[in-house]
């Protein structure tokens, strides 16, 4: 029977294990699982800790197999409710297994029934003797005392050894606890269930046991060293609750083992939430821990933080209210900045951010915010001069506790619903429903306080639509109309009409500029001002919607400038019509054309007057005075009063550029349209309008009678059409040549082949660090063993290079774009030894000695000559040198006594001969190959590990290169002096010579043996090093950076922070193994296609995980392992989250490495502790991760993820397995809880915001859980799962990366240099976006892709880099885009959210961010990879899509504002670059169909032939010529320039 049972036994475990196989199972870094424990299906450790209980029954069992017992019953329960049809895969068998190891190994062997009723006292008598068997309690104190002393630093080693055994100890501590937790709801209340609550109490705060996102602040946490630095101290001591504070209630629990802060006071007064307060703790410790790093590392015991970054966190946090406050013309809270003491700007910015935190969709509303924390920060304010702390009357609920969601923010949410419901999912038009932007704007005038503090709830603001009844608009009603494109751009269409009816005019009158050509100019008048009159009324009807609810001064400012502008049409028609009736009568007096003169000049010369005084710096001072009462009411004539779209103007330098460019434009335009398009019309014009009747093949009731009007207009439309619309390709011409020139002075494409990197890779390791090495790092001692070698500052440069270059090379080999041996080929040297010269990478060297030695085979001249010979390749010099010096360094390393003085005699007697030029007489070198021959034999045995028979090979192999060298390489009387050498020939007699070797123990000496090895051995060139594209194109875009010009890299201590922020929905995020199997309709896997196409990083694949290249995928899948590394090689080759994930990890990785090497301890501020640059064991290093982390923060919002977990979707299991792969991954999500009644239906619905890591033992661990008035998506999707995580994101900036991006391991490396880009100048304005060049990936897939590819890099590149500098007018486009955090933050977002309005939401960043006075850039020393869509239907719904976003734009207020508050020029740039290009598109179709028409028209009516026989008769070749303009609807091929000119820059052709 006993067998019976173990073989039962024996089954169950094989059948676990081989469906936890079949399942790819991962433990992350979490414990090995082992047992039943390793056997857990899948689904049911999502969700659960059954693994870890189970863990820890195995781990008890020895102990107290019991309490075993009991751990597994309660598995099996957890297992039971999950899951109790059994439907997950591996369930039922799991739980039968289960149920048999309870029945048979863990019931009591005597047979005796087990009384259950004990189990929870047993389980906490085992936990008690755990504990003290463990010493878990006095673990703890000791922790604590060496964070109190100071000696967490110098034990750090010791600890960190200790600290896996702790971890397994606590890891069953949790499951104990766990366990205990369950049962202790049905135990005694007053016995043991009593200490058990009590001691769950005690245990959450303990630190371990406490969950934290990035420093742990509520418990100290050994594992973790961030809390240690003196900065981060410093920041914590700041926020500590001060005696003189209001005192909180005795009732008043402190969370954790912290000491009280600010925030407890701001907690208990306005009811924000738990989890808002712990995460805003921690956004304001980084905060100002960050801000004073940029000024000094604070020392002493008690570090304290200045009052300067205090004051800069506070300015600019809060920069975007004391604007508001200025604007609105109020008092700010505090009566003045400068009366504002340190503690109250720390509790002002503490309550800023959890206003913001908790604000939910209000985020998108942030004057709206600045109203509410205008309120709060009053209330606030009083009650920090009372000596007891209250709860907020604002905030006070009906139960008389304290709740900001529910009194302040959910009154705001529910009238955004109500108004989000009115947009008919998207169908019913922008005029009817209010959306995010008419709420904010409500707060733009004085009458938001109306609103009252407390929320007056029957304010018009809060008043919903019912029925058919809506409410109005703010300041601007979308009307969905073309007439928008007029009335935002009014200016552009009156110039070119203006011009066009000019141009006209003096080629009617033959080019003749006299008295009455100037007349009939002068019609421009009255055509400006009726197309003023014409936008005035559209700016009435355009505006019908809100006049219910807009301002009364705006409406009368509407009115006002109707009547004005009609007046004015009238009057400056009637005054023309005059002067053309003056003209007309002969001996006129002319004085109508006097006064006309007069009243159009006095406009005029005012109009340019005050246009070019508001350009000039001095007169700068005038815009900002316009706030003041006696600019107002011009001001308010010209234009509306906003508070957005104020002081739009550039320095005078930028101004005068932009002007410039246009100039040109302008220049090359108007001669175009003259003298090709409007010069030749006139004359056949005027020949067929003078014809006599023509015979019309049809009937004709227009042009018959009508001098052949038709006719006219068929010849004049499309040379009309095409005026309007060549302005666009001008402006093409000329961007694609200012950037390519710009390109080119940037030293873009300098090194755009593999050959330009070989012959320049010398320069490198100085362009590096100069540019990407800190200061602190350049001060470090490289070797103090050898002074000379640090002397030589090119030796120094490629010790520092050194580290970088080849993690660079690692990670090029991680992801398979290189072999094994291409990685050892490309790898540098550490010159970081005592050879006395630089050492390059193998692939620059290879083959160059056996190629020294074929041309010393061959000279017959003298020394010089062969130097010289051998000098014209650098690498072959440097390879002779560092083979010649190697080898005596290795010799002398190898042997002692005699053998030493041997070596030495030897070198001393070549180097005498080259210092007298006779190194050819000396040396036979047609013995060269021989003595190579011996040597490489010596260095193939030290490159292996040390074994008695290798020692005695290589003595031999010395007295073999002995002999070899005396005898035939040295000339006869010098090999002759050796052999009579007394000593040596004694040590020879006595066989003492060369018995024995000391075998190298140094590392360096083993790193240049195995150097010098493969230079003597490896004979082909290395020219092709590396072979794959990618991997070339990569290096030579970063080497080509290096001498580009960016600031110097920071260290990284100083850095600014920042957060990398990737949306992410249900897209893929790891293929699985049925999708690589999976074929397409013509039979091809997405795996097979990957091997055809990649067929090089396949077999690099196959290679790293030690497969040979035969194996077949049917291998690969019953290796889970290697199953699992299969489908991420898969992945990172398409476009998925995992490849993205890994890409924004490399930042971590690099910061990793660069603080490694700068060598900062905690604590300490003498960088100069490491006296080598190695990089070995970076990514372990507690500083070094502690300071990564300081700096970086990755958040991937996976919206959906809590639903995916709900259903067991493989996107769920996938994400999780990314978190556990990456420790500093945070993933956020909306979690769902639903209300269920007795019924089964559904009640309520309560939202959480989330965010989730990955714990020790790989599960999900829940940092924070933030409630929502309500379901967070009320307009677009993205920008509304973009605001809900946006509060989880850390530092001063953040770059938004799509999910279908990548980045790089050395762009990584240059993040901090960019970063510093917001404190250079760039114009009057600090930077608020910094734009980042883009590398689409997806080009080799097709043809078109490989021509969408090279469409957009034209754009993101040349384009880009013209938008930004001269035309100063980029926007935002894309996700590499790097955001001032604090800037967009407080100003409403890095994107909007109205429902379809939006629907392209980044440009709308970047639209805001300029209205708002800020600066947007554009650098390309650093790029970041993008994939594209890759099929003509993909292509055409993503061409399809930006195009209906550009058309939404168009009714947009941010593009109305910009067209009317740009001066002329910039908006000519902001149109033509924007909603222009997509009309310019339109248009060139129209002119198609216009030109195709006219001339159908001209064919069939018969005109066509009429004229050309009239044009023989009368022999004018110009009417014949007029007839076949064609040509000029040809020109629309020149906007291809810009795509040639940037591959003319990057490639090398």
């Amino acid at each position: 029977m006993a067998r019976a049972r173990e073989n039962w036994e024996r089954l169950i475990r094989a059948t676990l294990r081989r469906e936890h196989l079949a399942s790819g199972g991962h433990p992350g870094h979490a414990r090995t699982p082992s047992g039943i424990a390793g056997a857990v299906p899948a689904s049911l450790t999502r969700s659960t800790n059954i693994d870890r209980i189970l863990q820890a029954a195995d781990e008890i069992q020895a102990e107290n197999p019991n309490v075993a017992r009991i751990l597994c019953e309660q598995a099996y329960s957890m297992a039971q409710n999950l899951d109790p049809s059994s439907d997950g895969r591996g369930v039922l068998q799991f739980k039968t297994g289960l149920m048999s190891i309870i029945k048979q190994k863990l019931a009591k062997k005597d047979g005796a029934p087990i009384d259950r009723n004990r189990d929870i006292e047993n389980l906490w008598e085992f936990y008690q003797y755990y504990k003290s068997r463990y010493r878990v309690d006095d673990m703890q104190r000791e922790e604590q005392r060496l964070l109190e002393s100071g000696s967490y630093i110098a034990n750090l080693g010791e600890l960190g050894l200790r600290y896996s055994e702790k971890k397994k100890v606590f890891s069953t501590l949790r499951a104990l606890v766990e366990v205990m937790e369950t049962l202790s709801k049905d135990a005694d209340p007053d016995g043991v269930g009593e200490l058990i609550r009590e001691e769950l109490r005690r245990i959450k705060k303990s630190g371990e046991l406490t969950p934290y996102n990035i420093v742990p602040l509520e418990a100290p946490v050994l594992s973790n060293a961030i809390g240690m630095f003196p900065e981060v101290r410093g920041a914590i001591s700041a926020i500590r609750y001060a005696d003189y504070f209001p005192r909180l209630p005795a009732d008043f629990e402190i969370s954790g083992q912290r000491e009280a802060d600010i925030f407890d006071l701001l907690e208990y007064a306005f009811g924000f939430q738990k989890d808002n307060i712990r995460n805003q703790r921690e956004n304001i410790v980084l905060a100002l821990a960050n801000a004073q790093t940029r000024l000094s590392i604070p020392i002493g015991t008690d570090p304290k933080i200045d009052e300067k970054a205090v004051n800069e966190v506070f300015l600019k946090v809060l920069d975007n209210y004391i604007k508001w406050c200025r604007y609105l013309r109020i008092r700010l809270v505090g009566n003045s900045l400068e009366a504002i003491t340190r503690e109250r700007k720390l509790f002002m910015v503490s309550l800023y951010f959890l206003i913001w935190g908790e604000a939910a969709n209000v985020r998108f509303l942030p004057e709206c915010i600045c109203y509410v924390f205008h309120n709060m920060a009053k209330e606030l304010d009083a009650m920090l001069d009372h000596a007891e702390a209250g709860i907020a009357a604002s905030c006070r609920t009906e139960s008389g506790s304290a709740s900001f969601l529910e009194q302040i923010i959910h009154p705001i949410y529910d009238t955004l619903v109500a108004e989000a419901n009115q947009n008919d999912n998207g169908r019913a038009a922008h005029s009817k429903w209010r959306n995010y932007d008419d709420f904010n704007e409500y707060f733009w005038s004085p009458t938001c306080f109306e609103l009252s503090w407390p929320f007056r709830k029957d304010s018009p603001f809060f008043r919903h639509p019912k029925g058919r009844r809506r409410t109005g608009k703010s300041t601007f009603v979308e009307h969905r109309t073309f007439l928008h494109l007029y009335r935002s751009f009014h200016r552009l269409w009156i110039f070119l009409v203006l011009m066009f009816q000019a141009l006209t005019v003096i080629a009617f009158h033959n080019g003749d500029i006299n008295l009455r050509t100037f007349k009939a100019v002068l019609s421009v008048g009255p055509t400006f001002v009726i197309m003023n009159f014409v936008e005035s009324c559209l700016d009435v009807l355009l505006m019908y919607g809100a006049y219910s609810t807009a301002r009364g001064m705006a409406i009368s400012r509407l009115v006002i400038r109707f009547f004005w502008c009609g007046l004015t049409a009238v009057a400056v028609t009637y005054l023309y019509l005059n002067v053309v009736d003056e003209m007309n009568k002969k001996n006129s007096d002319s004085t109508y054309f006097r006064i006309y003169i007069l009243v159009v000049g006095v406009y005029a010369a005012l109009r340019l007057v005050l246009g070019l005084l508001l350009k000039l710096p001095a007169c700068h001072s005038l815009s900002q005075m316009s706030d003041q009462p006696f600019f107002q009411f011009f001001k308010w004539i010209y234009q509306e009063r906003y508070y957005v779209g104020r002081g739009l103007y550039e320095s005078l330098s930028d101004y005068c550029r932009y002007v410039l460019y246009w100039l040109v434009i302008f220049i090359c335009k108007f001669i175009f349209a003259y003298f090709l398009q409007i010069k030749p019309l006139v004359n056949p014009t005027q020949i067929i309008i003078d014809l006599p009747s023509l015979p019309y093949s049809w009937h004709d009731l227009i042009s018959k009678h009508n001098n052949n009007a038709l006719a006219v207009a068929s010849l004049w439309a499309p040379v009309v059409a095409i005026y309007l619309m060549d302005i666009h390709i001008w402006y093409t011409l000329l961007s694609a040549i200012v950037g390519g020139v710009m390109g080119a002075r940037a030293r873009l494409g300098e090194i755009r082949s593999i050959e330009m990197l070989h012959r320049r890779f010398e320069s490198f390791p100085e362009a590096f660090v100069k540019n990407l090495v800190s200061s602190e790092m350049k001060r470090m001692p490289f070797n103090q063993q050898s002074p000379q070698a640090a002397q030589d500052m090119n030796k120094s440069y490629a010790a520092m290079f050194s580290p970088f270059w080849n993690e660079i090379i690692k990670s090029l080999r991680e992801e398979d774009y290189i072999s094994n041996r291409e990685m050892d080929l490309l790898s540098s040297p550490s010159n970081t030894g005592s050879l006395r010269l630089v050492q390059w990478p193998l692939f620059l060297l290879s083959s160059k000695i056996l190629l020294a030695i074929d041309l010393a085979l061959d000279c017959r001249d003298t020394q010089v000559d062969l130097w010289n010979r051998i000098c014209r390749d650098e690498y072959m010099a440097y390879a002779v040198q560092e083979c010649y010096y190697s080898t005596e360094k290795i010799l002398l390393s190898l042997v002692d006594g005699e053998g030493r003085l041997w070596v030495e005699r030897i070198f001393r007697e070549i180097n005498n001969s080259i210092s007298e030029g006779s190194l050819v007489i000396t040396l036979s070198l047609k013995k060269l190959p021989l003595v190579v021959s011996r040597f490489t034999a010596l260095t193939g045995l030290l490159t292996r590990n040390e074994t008695p028979e290798l020692a005695r090979g290589a003595a031999n192999a010395i007295k073999e290169l002995y002999e070899v060298v005396t005898h035939d390489l040295l000339s006869s009387d010098l090999g002759e002096q050796l052999d009579t050498w007394n000593i040596l020939a004694r040590a020879r007699n006595d066989r003492r010579l060369f018995s024995r070797i000391q075998w190298p123990r140094d590392p360096d000496i083993k790193e240049q043996a195995k150097r010098l090895h493969l230079l003597l051995t490896v004979k082909e060139t290395a020219a092709n090093i590396p072979k794959n594209l990618e991997a070339r194109r990569r290096l030579e875009f970063f080497t080509n950076s290096l001498f580009m010009d960016m600031p110097l890299a920071k260290p990284v201590s100083e850095m600014m922070p920042f957060s990398v922020f990737t949306p992410y929905y249900s897209e893929t995020v790891i293929y699985s193994s049925s999708d690589l199997q999976k074929e397409n309709e013509d039979g091809i896997s997405i795996l097979f296609y990957l091997q055809k196409i990649f067929p090089d990083e396949w077999a690099n694949f196959l290679e790293r995980i030690g497969r040979s290249e035969s194996t077949g995928e049917a291998e690969l899948q019953d290796s889970s392992s290697d199953s699992l590394e299969l489908r991420f090689w898969v992945s990172y080759r398409g476009q998925t989250l995992a490849r993205t994930v890994r890409g924004m990890m490399y930042y971590r990785r690099a910061l990793m490495l660069q603080s490694f090497l700068e060598g900062r301890s905690l604590g300490v501020v003498d960088y100069s502790r490491a006296n080598s640059p190695r990089a070995q064991g970076f990514e372990l290093s507690h500083e070094a991760r502690a300071q990564a982390d300081l700096k970086f923060t990755y958040v991937v919002s996976c919206q959906i993820y809590g639903q995916q977990k709900q259903r067991k979707a493989a996107e769920a299991a996938d994400i999780a397995l990314l978190l556990q792969r990456n420790e500093a991954l945070r993933v956020a999500f909306i979690h769902v809880e639903e209300s269920v009644i007795a019924e089964g239906k559904t009640v309520s619905k309560e939202f959480y915001s989330k965010l989730v890591k990955a714990d020790v033992n790989g599960k999900d661990q829940e940092i924070y859980s933030i409630k929502l008035p309500g379901d967070p998506k009320l307009g677009e999707g993205k920008p509304e799962n973009q605001n809900h995580a946006i509060i989880f994101t850390r530092g001063d900036a953040i770059q938004t990366i799509d999910m279908n991006q990548d980045n790089y391991l050395e762009e990584a490396m240059k993040m901090r240099n960019l970063l510093e880009e917001f404190r250079g100048k760039h114009g009057l304005r600090p930077p608020t976006i910094l734009g980042v060049r883009e590398h689409v990936f997806t080009g080799s897939v097709s043809s078109l892709a490989w021509f969408m590819s090279n469409q957009e890099t034209s754009f993101v590149t040349l384009g880009q880099r013209v938008l930004a500098y001269p035309l100063k007018v980029r926007m935002h486009y894309g996700h590499p885009d790097v955001f001032d955090r604090v800037f967009h933050i407080t100003r409403g977002g890095i994107s909007k959210a109205s429902r379809v309005i939006n629907i392209s939401e980044d440009i709308y960043a970047g639209f805001n961010s300029t209205l708002r006075q800020g600066n947007i850039t554009h650098h390309e020393y650093i790029q970041v990879g993008k994939g594209r869509d890759v099929g003509l239907n993909q292509i055409a719904l993503f061409e399809g899509k930006v195009a209906g976003g550009n058309g939404e734009q168009v009714l947009s207020r941010d593009v109305y504002r910009i067209g009317q508050l740009f001066d002329f020029f910039r908006m000519l740039s902001f149109f033509f670059t924007t909603v222009g290009y997509y009309v310019c598109t339109m248009m060139t179709v129209l002119t198609i169909y216009i030109f195709l028409y006219g001339r159908v028209y001209l064919a069939f009516s018969g005109l066509d032939e009429g004229i050309s026989k009239a044009a023989k008769m009368l022999g004018n070749t110009a009417l014949n010529a007029v007839l076949n303009a064609q040509f000029l609807v040809q020109i629309g091929v020149f906007t291809a320039v810009p795509m040639i000119m940037g591959l003319s820059l990057s490639r090398d052709y």
